[in-house]
């Protein structure tokens, strides 16, 4: 397990700590990750899943408008070099059953090789990759979030 800071700056938006308190870029995050493509997104309502999301989008060099796919369940994203393709971003909040994900072809999605970030992954579990990172993302006192990597479990319980 890994875990990591988010604080919001006024001047420069999002920033990630390591756990040394040290500025790192989402993209570090994900090459700590390797060919692990899938993280599955873990939080309260207003935890800042989809604002994290957002970062890593644009700092992968998405021009896209990121926002949360609550109604439409998956949005595609394009993004550039060194991710060249398309990111998918689920939101399984308004999914009623494991057949309305599959009937929307969530694995292939998500056995694609691409990167999938996915909101409210409990409504999917039973599909997800083995090697599914779980990110935990839990609001601070002070106004930050606390971001925990699990590589190695599934979704708390």
């Amino acid at each position: 397990m890994t875990t990591y800071t988010l604080k919001m700056d006024e001047k420069s938006g999002l920033l990630l700590l390591n756990q040394q308190g040290e500025p790192i870029s989402a993209l570090d995050l994900l090459r700590e990750l390797g060919e692990r493509r899938v993280l599955a997104f873990d939080g309260q309502m207003g935890a800042g899943k989809t604002t994290f999301i957002k970062k890593l989008c644009a700092e992968m060099g998405s021009m896209d408008i990121v926002n949360s796919p609550t109604f439409a369940i998956v949005n595609v994203y394009d993004v550039e070099q060194p991710y060249q393709g398309e990111v998918y971003h689920f939101d399984c909040y308004r999914l009623k059953d494991l057949r309305e994900a599959m009937d929307l072809g969530a694995e292939e999605y998500l056995y694609s090789g691409n990167y999938c970030f996915i909101e409210w992954p409990e409504r999917i579990e039973p599909l997800l990759p083995a090697d599914t990172v779980y990110v935990q993302i839990v609001p601070q006192p002070n106004g930050d979030r606390q971001l925990t990597l699990d590589e190695t479990s599934s979704l708390p319980r």
